[in-house]
């Protein structure tokens, strides 16, 4: 390995240490009361080289959700080249999203929380943390719309329906019916006698029965 090469990887290493600090940081004390000193002191860095790889707490944050996000991609890729029609694909992106949402429940709520402001200046900054989550947020839902124009075309889903509006719906109905579940499952399951899972599952197949080609 060349002395570049070397360099590269000992970059990315500190990278990936400051965003695990951050991590251990944000999560256990809430990111309004972290600060950066904190984060310095976790990663066992000077808070000037933290701000050498991350231009400020926000842009920390998100470089947070970026990984989040890089994780959720990589689980919606792997659904979408598995066998089967694009009903059954669009179903399981729905289950492996849930799925997600229990088994990192620090990345879902860091991802709900993405504050809606970007960290622009003078245009568009594409070094910035929350240029790079639009980046893959715009890879997540293409995936989404590619899964249903298969569905399309191999008639397991409606033909009227906007691959990109659809994918863009079903992710705002999924996302709130697990928060939802998340913070008020306690509530629902005593007053209307309805479990977090009955809830997922009807949800699930209320999509399927909106989305599915009737006609098929």
């Amino acid at each position: 390995m060349g002395i570049i090469e070397r360099k590269e990887r000992e970059k990315e290493e500190r990278h990936n240490s400051i965003i695990d600090a951050a991590e251990k940081v944000f999560f256990s004390k809430g990111v309004i009361n972290s600060t950066m000193d904190e984060v310095a002191e976790a990663a066992e860095l000077s808070k000037g080289t933290i701000y050498l790889y991350f231009r400020s707490k926000d842009d920390l944050f998100h470089g947070i959700i970026h990984r989040a996000m890089l994780k959720l991609e990589g689980v919606f890729k792997k659904v979408s080249l598995e066998e089967g029609s694009g009903a059954e694909r669009l179903t399981r992106i729905g289950e492996a999203y849930f799925k997600f949402s229990d088994e990192y429940p620090d990345y879902f709520d860091a991802m709900l929380h993405q504050e809606e402001k970007c960290l622009f200046e003078n245009g568009v900054d594409k070094k910035g943390y929350f240029f790079k989550c639009n980046e893959v947020g715009n890879s997540v839902f293409s995936i989404l719309a590619n899964i249903i124009g298969d569905g399309i075309k191999d008639g397991s889903l409606r033909p009227d329906i906007d691959p990109m509006k659809h994918a863009i719906t079903l992710w705002g109905h999924t996302t709130g019916i697990m928060q939802i579940i998340k913070s008020k499952s306690h509530v629902l399951e005593r007053i209307a006698g309805i479990t977090g899972e009955e809830l997922i599952n009807y949800s699930f197949d209320l999509i399927r029965r909106c989305s599915r080609n009737v006609e098929k």
